[in-house]
């Protein structure tokens, strides 16, 4: 059994088989995706300490903020992590699924992890649409990536968001509407990420969190 230490909202060591760094750069929902991640059957740990990522069998990347400045505060990991993924799981969610890809219009052209090839756009302004988009939509996945196995075609999950991924359809791993039909999922290798919160989704949100802990085994 493999023990990893580092903070977490408890307060305790985690002893565990399969680890998830939940990455603590200084923007994020940690506690709601440390809780996430248990109720999915990991153990998860923040942190930002480089010995605890590279043991862990998997990486998640949380986010709520501005693009720019969430880039900023994780520059001092972003070798670390770039390296990691090529070994492991990386999941991003929100600002940390906009995080991966190329790059950001947010205030701004800002360049991303690049994992992914996309530009994440705002929503343009229409009758009736209220942007931020805030609240339960639905999603349509597309394919068979194994972080959507036995999540059906219109399930509803929760999103807070502005801005959206423009990407190509081969790393578009779910679809959908708001004004305009787009990315609300991604991946490409061991790179995936959301646009909405798994972790404020109910059963749904966390039967992905628990797709996602089945592939870091």
């Amino acid at each position: 059994m493999l023990e990893v230490r580092g903070s977490n909202p408890f307060g305790s060591t985690l002893v565990f088989m399969t680890s998830i760094a939940v990455l603590d750069y200084g923007l994020g929902n940690l506690r709601s995706v440390f809780r996430g991640l248990c109720a999915a059957g990991a153990t998860p740990v923040i942190t930002n300490d480089a010995e605890v990522i590279s043991s862990a069998d998997g990486i998640l990347l949380p986010g709520v903020g501005a693009f720019a400045e969430g880039m900023e505060k994780l520059r001092p990991l972003i070798p670390l992590v770039k390296a990691e993924a090529e070994k492991k799981p990386l999941m991003g969610i929100c600002l940390g699924m906009q995080m991966l890809l190329e790059e950001s219009e947010e205030h701004g052209v800002h360049e991303g992890l690049s994992f992914i090839p996309c530009r994440i756009r705002m929503f343009e302004k229409q009758p009736g649409l209220k942007v931020p988009q805030m609240g339960w939509n639905t999603i349509s996945p597309c394919g068979n990536h194994p972080l959507f196995e036995d999540v059906v075609e219109g399930t509803y999950v929760y999103f807070v968001h502005s801005y959206y991924a423009d990407t190509v359809p081969e790393a578009t791993l779910a679809k959908t509407e708001y004004g305009i039909t787009y990315a609300s999922a991604v991946g490409r290798g061991n790179v995936m990420g959301t646009q909405f919160h798994p972790e404020k989704s109910g059963d749904a949100g966390i039967k992905i969190l628990g797709n996602f802990v089945s592939l870091c085994e």
